[in-house]
C-alpha cells in the first residue's frame, strides 16, 4: 500500500474538519429522516444507498450510524449492518413515563431558580410558537385551508422548531446541565413517535392553549400545577400517538 505523503498541520486540520463535517452533515440529515419517519422503522440502512442519498462518502455514512447507533435511533447488527431503530407502543410508554419522572423534577427545580432571563426566554418562546401554525400545504408551505384533511398536510418544520425551544426554555434553568442532558435525549427518542403519527393530531388538539397554560403557571411561580400540566401535555400526546399505532398507522 503506498504510504499518503505527509502534509503541513494546516492542510491536515482543514482535512480532519472537512471529514467532521461531512459526517454531521449526514448525521443531521439520517436523523431528521428517521425521526420524521421517512426511513420506516426496522429498514435496512444500507451504505450505499444512504451515500447516494446524502451525496456522501462511505467513512462519514460509517461514523453518522456509529452516532446514531449510540442514541439508540439506529441498530446494529453483528454480520447484517444497520437498520432504523424500531418502533413499539411499550418502548413508547417506557419513554414517556422516564420523561416524565425527569421533566417534572427539571420544571420544579426551574421554577424554584427563576430569573428574569428564563421568564423572558419562555415568554419569547411562547410567542414564536403559537404564532406559526403547526401543519402547512407540502405544495405551497402555507397554513392549509379549513377542512383541508390530515392526510394531505405536512408538518411545518418552523413549528417544530419553536415547539422544541419552548419546552426546552420551561427546564433550562434547573441547575443541571446533566439533567438537561437527559430531558433533551429523551425528547428527541419520544418525538420520533410524535412525528410518525402527526397526522393523527391534526385537527384533534388545541395545543396552543396547552401550551400557554403551562407556561403561565410555571411563570407565576405555581409549580405544582405547571408540572401537573405537564404531564398531562405528555399524556394527551401519549393517547393521540396510541391511538394512532393501534388504528395500524
Amino acid at each position: 500500500m503506498t504510504e499518503t505523503p505527509a502534509r503541513p498541520d494546516a492542510q491536515r486540520g482543514l482535512e480532519a474538519n472537512g471529514k467532521t463535517t461531512a459526517a454531521s452533515q449526514v448525521y443531521r440529515r439520517l436523523r431528521a429522516d428517521i425521526l420524521q419517519g421517512a426511513l420506516e422503522p426496522s429498514s435496512k440502512l444500507r451504505i450505499d444507498f444512504l451515500c447516494a442519498r446524502y451525496r456522501a462518502g462511505g467513512s462519514p455514512v460509517r461514523e453518522a450510524l456509529n452516532r446514531l447507533s449510540s442514541e439508540g435511533f439506529v441498530d446494529r447488527e453483528d454480520q447484517r449492518g444497520f437498520f432504523v431503530a424500531p418502533v413499539s407502543l411499550k418502548g413508547l410508554r417506557e419513554l414517556v413515563k422516564t420523561r416524565r419522572w425527569l421533566e417534572a423534577r427539571a420544571l420544579q427545580e426551574a421554577i424554584a431558580n427563576r430569573s428574569n432571563a428564563w421568564e423572558e426566554a419562555i415568554v419569547l418562546a411562547l410567542h414564536r410558537l403559537t404564532r406559526t401554525v403547526r401543519f402547512v400545504d407540502p405544495e405551497t408551505g402555507e397554513a392549509p385551508e379549513a377542512g383541508r384533511p390530515a392526510g394531505t398536510l405536512a408538518q411545518n418544520p418552523a413549528w417544530e422548531s419553536h415547539h422544541h425551544a419552548f419546552h426546552h426554555a420551561l427546564i433550562a434553568s434547573c441547575g443541571s446541565s446533566i439533567l438537561l442532558r437527559y430531558c433533551e435525549e429523551l425528547r428527541d427518542r419520544s418525538d420520533r413517535y410524535r412525528l410518525i403519527a402527526a397526522a393523527s393530531v391534526y385537527p384533534r388538539r388545541n395545543d396552543r392553549d396547552e401550551h400557554r397554560a403551562i407556561a403561565e403557571a410555571a411563570l407565576e411561580g405555581r409549580s405544582d400545577e405547571a408540572v401537573a400540566l405537564l404531564m398531562a401535555h405528555y399524556e394527551r400526546t401519549l393517547g393521540i400517538i396510541e391511538g394512532h399505532f393501534s388504528a395500524g398507522g
